[in-house]
């Protein structure tokens, strides 16, 4: 595995603060009223978490859409088949209340990262992939984790 180049890595950690930010917000009531008087009610607590995560998951099904590209024959069909679940999850299984919504964001951040482990094996990934993705993946796990469980 080579090392993760530090552009990737400083949009990827980046692209965290929603998740993070959305578990502080959900642990601390003094933060929770200071962003949702400030920011919003949408952007606090599992609002957020919830909204972005949806998000995500289909900003990362064009990401392996790009991966599928670089198949040919019936990998690139499986690979582009593949590649929409995420987003097809997202619409699918996140509405409801908080606590479903963000399970199933958990599974369907789960099933991403079993997705990446996929393509990294047929060899359409850059070989920092799948290091990226576990460190990205198990913040976002936590993060959802604290609305689901606390």
């Amino acid at each position: 595995m080579s090392r993760i180049p530090p552009a990737p890595l400083a949009l990827g950690l980046a692209g965290l603060i929603p998740f993070v930010w959305g578990a502080l917000t959900y642990l601390n009531g003094d933060l929770q009223a200071w962003g949702a008087a400030h920011l919003g009610p949408r952007f606090v607590g599992p609002y957020v978490q919830l909204f972005y995560g949806s998000v995500i998951l289909s900003f990362m099904s064009g990401v392996l859409w790009g991966f599928a590209t670089r198949a040919e024959g019936g990998q690139a069909a499986t690979g582009y088949a593949l590649s929409v679940l995420p987003a097809l999850w997202a619409f699918f299984m996140t509405g409801g209340g908080p606590v479903s919504a963000g399970m199933n964001l958990m599974f369907g951040f789960a099933g991403l990262l079993l997705l990446d482990l996929a393509f990294a094996a047929w060899g359409l990934t850059p070989s920092w992939w799948v290091r990226l993705r576990v460190l990205l993946s198990v913040v976002v796990l936590a993060c959802l984790a604290v609305g689901v469980f606390l």
